[in-house]
């Protein structure tokens, strides 16, 4: 089976699941999106890891792991969504110590965390990606109507929390200038909390 190299686009609150989001992952040679639905913590750990501004002044879980396995020379090759089971995705990380080759199983929000640390490439096979992929873009009446939940969960790439909530917090911080805003970032960050961390993130991005 010829495997399919993913990016990441974004992570947004689930709009279907409580206390859930989503994660969209891109097709790199192709147009198809695959959504994979995380829990909280690791959708805050794979955010903070994208997001390069905001730096905990605790290693998180798996930033643990990544000091952890680099003491020891071991470094994480890349990551593959191997199976999808009833709407699970089942990952692998391939990782090489002194040239020896592991495949270790793992949570597919974990194993792309962990990617991203690690500067891994991340891949899925091709028939898991016709099973599970989706085309945001279409001509034909019937999928639009289909793909219209998937757009309103990518709407707010990299959003942590509701969008009421969201919105609310962006008036709040629209008020402070920009110097308020960096320094209510690094209090954000200092306390760990970086939901708040990362709505005032936004709102910086958006001047």
């Amino acid at each position: 089976m010829s495997l399919v190299k993913l990016s990441i686009k974004g992570i947004s609150y689930s709009q279907t699941q409580n206390g859930a989001y989503a994660l969209i992952l891109n097709e790199v040679d192709g147009e198809r999106k695959l959504p994979i639905v995380i829990g909280a913590f690791e959708a805050q750990s794979i955010a903070i890891a994208l997001e390069k501004e905001i730096k905990p002044p605790r290693p998180l879980t798996h930033d643990l792991f990544k000091n952890f396995a680099e003491r020891f020379d071991i470094v994480v090759k890349q990551v593959i969504i191997h199976k999808l089971v009833d709407g699970v995705f089942y990952s692998s990380l391939i990782c090489e110590r002194d040239k020896i080759e592991e495949i270790i199983d793992a949570r597919t929000s974990d194993a792309i965390a962990l990617a991203l640390r690690f500067n891994a490439p991340i891949f899925t096979y091709k028939n898991i990606l016709d099973k599970a992929g989706i085309y945001l873009k279409s001509n034909t009446a019937e999928s639009d109507q289909g793909t219209q939940e998937i757009d309103d969960v990518l709407s707010n790439p990299e959003t942590f929390g509701r969008e009421e909530e969201s919105n609310q917090s962006g008036d709040v911080y629209a008020k402070h200038s920009l110097q308020e805003l960096n320094e209510l970032l690094d209090q954000a960050v200092s306390q760990e909390d970086y939901e708040k961390a990362a709505k005032i993130r936004d709102e910086i991005s958006r001047r």
